[in-house]
């Protein structure tokens, strides 16, 4: 791993509008690497944190003429709900929009590199799948280098050699925004409702995913997931893929009848099992077999030996925010799933406990928290936090669920605590099922809060 010649984009010139975790990083890299940007944020903050930088002008866009690309932050639209004017201006010029990605992408290409990329995009499980991956990449002794939307920014990876990969989370965002990137493994996890502003409707969000399979070609890997059974839309999606000259691969955590299941607790293709998921403890649940199953189709396309499978399924110890445990206080274990922002990852993380006391609320997507109406049964007690927790407590309401407004997580923890004990529950649940952005800077920030304030539970009762 090496970093990137230094004049490998002189004489190009880029607009960086927005400097967060994307922004910031991307204008560096491309500094360092010759060219010449032009950023700017809204945020007097973040350009200040920007600094100084030879070659860089913080200026707001008056113009894009001379501009190689516009570099937006993926959470600055250029369509829906409404574009920034920015973009539009981009779009009048002819100048294409991109993700940092694709910048990535161009720079491993410019600099001589023929390292792979793997591509992972779905509504949930693509940061644990990410993850994984490039875990499994790692044991074997394959270079590897992974972020995106997980963890670092594209343009703040490392050049890779060869025979290295590049292991990228995609969001929607991401993906709508790509120009030449190719992905030799994409994986499309699962699909449903979410960012819909966005993309205006679910037809929209879909074509937004499909976009990490566009540069594929005859020889290619595409990883289908399909949950408990396939349905027509993801028959469509393989008859698509394959009669491009993709080689299409299905996963599924339940289903036997996918090219590689994580049915029962075994991880399996047609030439037989591959390893005890019952042995992977940072992996449980239904939907983390698919993701070990997507992983691991991933993999062996990569290179990773099927003998090395199960021993790097075994040594993987998971992603912060998501079904962590925190501690356990008084035989009560508390669960820190964070990152289930929406009401179908909420669904994965519920299904894996018998009888819990749930803490969930924040900004609701739409539907509400509905669709987890099948695991209602399984709560003892629900715990509301949030703007939307009158919404959700509306829901739990119409099926007779024991519920109270707590309002804030100090409120909510140690309350959860007490009705556990009342009701015989053995794990406390945050798992909200919401955005956090009422209450938290990010999702991150509302379960490093939720444990913080376990741990201070636990101290008070004398098992800190």
């Amino acid at each position: 791993m090496t970093s990137f010649p230094p004049l490998l984009f002189a004489g190009r010139r880029y607009a960086v509008l927005g400097l967060g975790n994307n922004g910031a990083p991307a204008v560096r890299a491309l500094a360092t690497m010759g060219a010449s940007v032009r950023a700017w944020d809204d945020n007097a903050a973040a350009r200040q944190a920007l600094g100084d930088i030879p070659g860089v002008t913080l200026a707001p866009f008056e113009s894009l003429d001379g501009m190689d690309a516009l570099v937006l932050s993926p959470g600055i639209p250029h369509v829906l709900p409404k574009p920034h004017p920015a973009a539009l201006m981009a779009r009048e010029a002819g100048i294409p929009i991109l993700s940092d990605a694709d910048l990535l992408y161009q720079a491993v290409r410019r600099a001589g590199s023929r390292a792979r990329f793997a591509g992972i995009t779905g509504t949930n499980g693509k940061s644990t799948t990410t993850a994984l991956l490039a875990h499994m990449l790692a044991t074997a002794g394959i270079p590897v280098a992974a972020g995106g939307n997980l963890g670092p920014a594209s343009l703040s990876l490392p050049c890779l050699p060869d025979d290295g990969v590049y292991v990228l989370e995609m969001s929607s965002y991401m993906l709508e925004r790509l120009q030449d990137l190719h992905f030799t493994v994409a994986c499309l996890l699962n699909l449903t409702p979410d960012h819909l502003d966005r993309h205006g409707d679910m037809d929209g969000y879909l074509h937004a995913k499909w976009h990490i399979f566009d540069s594929q070609r005859s020889g290619d890997l595409a990883v289908i997931g399909f949950g408990e059974t396939p349905d027509a839309s993801v028959s469509r999606m393989v008859d698509k893929l394959a009669a491009s000259g993709d080689r299409v691969l299905t996963v599924s955590g339940q289903s036997p009848d996918a090219d590689l299941s994580g049915a029962g607790g075994i991880l399996r293709d047609p030439t037989g099992e591959i390893a005890n998921l019952a042995e992977a403890p940072a992996l449980p649940g239904a939907h983390n077999a698919e993701n070990a199953a997507a992983a691991t189709a991933m993999a062996l396309a990569l290179g990773v030996p099927r003998a090395a499978i199960a021993p790097a399924l075994r040594s993987f110890v998971g992603l912060p925010h998501r079904q962590k445990p925190v501690a356990t206080i008084e035989g009560v274990l508390f669960i820190d799933d964070s990152k289930a922002t929406n009401a179908d990852s909420s669904s994965r993380a519920l299904n894996c406990y018998d009888r819990l006391v749930w803490i969930a609320g924040g900004v609701a997507k739409a539907g509400g928290i509905a669709d987890l109406a099948p695991h209602f049964p399984r709560i003892a007690h629900a715990v509301l936090i949030g703007r939307d927790a009158p919404a959700l407590a509306e829901t739990l309401a119409a099926h007779h669920v024991p519920y109270t407004l707590a309002g804030t997580m100090e409120a909510a923890v140690p309350l959860a605590h007490d009705l556990a004990r009342q009701t015989g529950a053995t794990t406390v649940l945050l798992s909200p099922a919401c955005a956090s952005f009422d209450q938290y800077k990010s999702f991150e920030h509302r379960g490093r809060h939720f444990a913080d304030l376990v741990h201070g539970l636990a101290g008070t009762k004398g098992e800190g």
